[in-house]
């Protein structure tokens, strides 16, 4: 295996942009406002940016421990889906089907609503509006790639999920072995590190401010208390996904899974012509641990899944930084799906955190009481969701009753998750044992394998 030429320094999306070269100033001193958000990722500029558009007046802060767009919002791997990633059968218990369809109708329209707001605020993030292509290369694919079609459809994406045979999915992406393919329309592309970054800036000319290299040490009612300083607010909200595990008292709260990365180089025009991918669109397997890909701007291949997927203790990654297994079998997957780039070199690889509550469902949500709110969960589908999550926070501290308040992910309670070492003895399980049917089933051609039904299990998958 070839080593990368770059690792880590947060991810390739900032060395395409670079890193930011000034930071915004820290919090200095105690201070009062009315609103107090936690985190400059996604979810807390889109509740930002959506406050500020519903009442102008507002004064609104957001604290951040390094700088706007440090964690997953800079690192992810670029999908605009709109897709619904939970379990839709568990919010359904709770509120019934037809209030699961609404949210997946909202979810739906995500992309739509990233795709204005970025046009009228003058947002350059590289969006491409295209398809999503996820492919089936064995027949235990096969079956759960038409599952997946059936019970989108049914869930009401009926008008934006089909299924295509191999011949047609081989003329959209060439890779070995294909079988069929799943097509979900109405979704983009994105620069992630561009999209954050911008959107920084549009918060902060409307007048929010943003303060960088200020730590939240506690926070409760009424207060958020920082290592330079004391901010008061009414309203608190949490905005920390992955990271939420670093704040006291929420180490169990959502589990931070490893995610990671690795982005060729510019690949010349000859593999292209063999490789295909003319609409760029962003593309998967089915895979039980399974991986996603886009072809960039300057016609790169990236590739990102799961590799090592937990650290034990909730630890984070060191600024992006993968290990080398992760980074082999991503290469493994890179190589298997586009044999044609094997010649040329990895340019960079890099990982972050996603959140993953205990029953594997996002949340938002608000504490009238407290004035306390918080959104994530997103289990790998923040670029879209955090969208919906801000406009949702923004309707619950306005105290509006709307469509979007009385969503089913609405101030839904899940458990914590276990203490050590039941929570890393768990998730590298699963992994463990959905690697193993990916390898059975590749290997023997068998129907989907039931040590993946079991490895979901165990940590409350599916």
């Amino acid at each position: 295996m070839t080593q990368p030429k770059k690792i880590g320094d947060i991810s390739f999306w900032y060395a395409d942009i670079g890193l930011p070269k000034t930071r915004r100033k820290a919090l200095g001193g105690d201070t009062t406002v009315d609103v107090a958000i936690i985190g400059a990722g996604y979810t807390g500029l889109w509740s930002a940016y959506y406050l500020k558009k519903a009442d102008p007046s507002l004064n609104i802060l957001v604290i951040e421990k390094e700088f706007a767009g440090f964690g997953a919002s800079g690192r992810n791997g670029g999908w605009l889906s709109g897709g619904f990633a939970w379990s839709h059968v568990r919010y359904a218990a709770d509120k019934g089907e037809g209030p699961v369809r609404q949210m997946v109708q909202a979810m739906n329209g995500t992309v739509a609503e990233v795709i204005r707001v970025a046009a009228e605020e003058g947002i350059d993030a590289d969006i491409l509006p295209t398809d999503e292509l996820m492919v089936a290369t064995n027949p235990a694919q096969l079956d759960r790639l038409k599952a997946e079609v059936a019970h989108r459809r049914h869930w009401g994406e009926d008008q934006r999920t089909f299924g295509i045979g191999a011949e047609e999915a081989r003329a959209r992406v060439n890779v070995p072995g294909i079988l069929g393919g799943m097509i979900v329309t109405d979704v983009a592309r994105v620069q992630p590190a561009k999209l954050v970054r911008g959107l920084a800036d549009v918060v902060e000319r409307m007048g929010v401010q943003i303060v960088e290299g200020t730590t939240v040490t506690e926070f409760s009612a009424g207060q958020v208390k920082t290592d330079c300083g004391t901010v008061k607010a009414r309203f608190i909200l949490r905005a920390t996904e992955g990271f939420t595990a670093t704040l006291p008292g929420h180490e169990r709260e959502w589990l931070p899974l490893n995610s990671a990365q690795i982005a060729t180089q510019p690949l010349p025009q000859h593999v292209w012509d063999e490789i295909g991918w003319q609409r760029h669109e962003i593309f998967g397997d089915f895979n039980n641990a399974y991986c996603y890909c886009q072809r960039t701007r300057e016609g790169r291949i990236t590739v990102g899944a799961r590799g090592v997927p937990y650290r034990y203790g909730s630890k984070l990654d060191n600024s992006g930084a993968p290990d080398g297994e992760t980074i082999r079998r991503l290469t493994e997957i890179l190589h298997t799906h586009f044999p044609m780039t094997r010649d040329f070199a990895i340019d960079h690889a890099w990982c972050g955190v996603i959140g993953v509550p205990r029953d594997w469902c996002t949340t938002v949500g608000l504490d009238p009481a407290t004035g306390i709110g918080w959104a994530g969960g997103y289990v790998g589908v923040g670029v879209s969701t955090s969208n919906l999550s801000g406009r949702t926070l923004a309707d619950l501290v306005l105290n509006r009753d709307t469509e979007l308040a009385r969503l089913p992910w609405v101030n839904r309670k899940v458990r914590a998750w276990e203490p050590e070492p039941f929570r890393w003895l768990g998730v590298h399980s699963m992994y463990s044992l959905l690697r193993i049917a990916d390898g059975r089933e590749a290997r023997l051609g068998i129907p989907p394998s039931r040590f993946a039904k079991f490895g979901n299990w165990l940590t409350g998958r599916h």
